[in-house]
């Protein structure tokens, strides 16, 4: 039974005695795309995932993943989805080939366990047990045991944290090849730029609410794509250029050497920038018109501060 929305969370409350990891929180994630739970640490991404793997009863709020209640209903929700936990979930003597070809055992008509350890570059550890495995293979056998029973809809927890930009590159492939075919993806990372590069839709999540959702290209619209950016020599005179610009640009020094204009870029106003760097005898590098990117967007909404 195919649903229009894989995954609906409402008004979503988990405490963990005094703290409140989740305070009301609501999303839901669209079915056959890629979805991306983002927020600081200690936002209640992770709490949230976990309630709708089934891991967690919520204190308040519901949850309905493909339909079901995970917590009531885990027993016909589990074979369906995949989950690739962010820690765990291995026996720690296990050897990894042996693992894979457990997990596939559980399912009626898994991928071809061998299709997925060369996939994910798992040929020369198969038979080292879990727990002398360096962190980025078990990172990839984890990922190969969520997905290696086909199923509807995979949670992916930080992915590709701790592999190499091979291996990343290639767990980035296989996210758009289980799009293709179908499958729901709600992945959390802390990559922005895997966010950007494999979601549909992304979700913000601080405070254990959801404060900003939409595409990747709705949420960092707007100002940004009247940036303009360049590097020369340090210290150049702004008044002299901003009385050359039209009267709503502002620029600014960022640090020694760079530069940011901000107003309405348009063909004229780089034409009137190149033009005045010409006869200041400044050769601007770097000249670029810019958009925001999503840790841009991030950054705003959840503050720069270290979060614990």
């Amino acid at each position: 039974m195919r649903y229009e929305s894989a995954v609906e969370v409402t008004s979503l409350v988990k405490r963990y005695g005094a703290k409140t990891a989740v305070d009301g929180l609501s999303l839901t994630v669209a079915a056959g795309g890629v979805t991306a739970v983002l927020g600081p640490n200690g936002a209640g991404k992770t709490t949230t995932i976990e309630v709708c793997e089934g891991y967690r009863r919520p204190d308040a709020g519901t949850a309905r993943v493909l339909g079901l209640d995970p917590v009531t209903e885990g027993a016909r929700l589990r074979p369906r989805i995949g989950v690739m936990l962010q820690s765990g979930g291995v026996y720690p003597g296990a050897r990894a080939e042996e693992m894979l070809r457990h997990t596939a055992g559980m399912y009626a008509d898994p991928v071809d366990p061998d299709v997925l350890i060369e996939r994910l570059g798992l040929q020369s550890c198969g038979r080292t047990a879990y727990r002398r495995l360096s962190g980025g293979q078990q990172q990839r056998l984890a990922l190969a045991m969520a997905v290696v029973g086909r199923p509807e809809l995979v949670f992916l927890d930080e992915p590709t944290a701790g592999l190499d930009p091979q291996a990343r590159h290639a767990t980035w492939d296989l996210v758009r090849e289980l799009r293709t075919d179908g499958v729901t993806v709600v992945l959390t990372t802390h990559f922005m730029e895997e966010a950007e590069q494999l979601a549909d839709d992304v979700v913000i999540i601080d405070g254990g609410r959801a404060i900003a959702t939409g595409s990747p290209e709705e949420l960092c619209r707007g100002g940004a794509e009247n940036t303009l950016r360049f590097t020369g020599r340090p210290g150049l005179d702004l008044v002299s250029l901003l009385n050359a610009l039209p009267a709503d640009t502002v620029a600014a020094e960022l640090s020694p050497g760079s530069y940011r204009i901000e107003g309405r870029v348009d063909p004229q106003l780089l034409a009137t920038v190149t033009s005045w760097c010409a006869q200041h005898g400044v050769m601007p590098d770097h000249l670029a018109v810019e958009r925001r990117t999503l840790e841009d967007v991030f950054l705003e909404l959840t503050g720069r501060e270290l979060r614990a």
